[in-house]
């Protein structure tokens, strides 16, 4: 058993910042995988210059199937939890500590960094992705039995037994891998808990989805989720990754 976390970094041509995300997480003494979901820059060989184990895709997957290859790397190697951050500089390294703090100390299954949580600034968000934001925390706190305020952040803590049920079988869709994949958890009887972290302006490159096809595809996940938790099918059905101590 490892008690410190592994950090998972999914990546997709960062190159541009990469390195330097590497090295700000293994200053803080964490072991970091990158996962280079088929890329046809340079992540790869700077990741590992900078000191991550680079486990590189043939395909591109998308970021779940770079995260559900990174959790079961983490699986095999012994490890306890795992800590998802993204390559493109906008989650600072110096608030991995305080993901950690709140595990360790309430022992919870999935911690949540948010970006709108306790913020006196409000982030510069389009009124309809804002919309489309709101309607996703209210459903993912419904599931969570908590306040979720950023249900699509991509830096979250995961530790086991979670870790373990998300190394089998986790989605791949957009939004599949944090909306629906807390609302998973929550639903199944595992721990949830956000706090309060900020991020950064992104340090190079632009977001792989445009802000309308985004509010789209956040409008599809809506429904898939409300259609799947109504009728208790799939992933969707609490049974399917029960927590072992969760209530029938």
């Amino acid at each position: 058993m490892r008690k410190s976390p592994l950090v998972v970094v999914p990546a997709l041509n960062e190159q541009a910042t990469i390195r330097r995300v590497v090295a700000e997480i293994k200053k803080l003494g964490y072991d970091v995988v990158v996962v280079d979901d088929g890329s046809g820059d340079k992540t790869a060989e700077l990741a590992s210059k900078a000191g991550a184990v680079v486990l590189r895709m043939k395909l591109n997957l998308g970021v779940g199937g770079a995260l559900r290859c990174g959790f079961r790397y983490a699986m095999n190697e012994g490890y306890d939890a795992v800590i998802q951050c993204d390559a493109d500089g906008q989650h600072p390294a110096s608030h991995l500590n305080e993901l950690v703090d709140v595990w360790k100390k309430t022992s919870t299954h999935l911690v949540i960094g948010s970006r709108f949580r306790d913020s006196n600034e409000s982030m510069k968000v389009a009124w309809h992705r804002r919309f489309a934001m709101r309607v996703l925390g209210l459903i993912a706190s419904r599931a969570c039995k908590t306040k979720i305020t950023d249900s699509t952040s991509g830096f979250r803590l995961i530790a086991k037994p979670l870790l373990n049920e998300f190394a089998k079988s986790f989605p791949s869709h957009y939004l599949g891998d944090t909306f629906e994949a807390n609302v998973v958890a929550g639903r199944a009887g595992y721990k949830v808990k956000e706090i309060a972290v900020p991020i950064t302006e992104r340090q190079a490159g632009k977001s792989s989805t445009g802000s309308g096809r985004s509010v789209i595809l956040i409008l599809r996940s809506v429904l898939v989720v409300v259609f799947g938790l109504h009728f208790n099918i799939g992933r969707f059905n609490p049974q399917a990754v029960r927590h072992p101590s969760a209530k029938p």
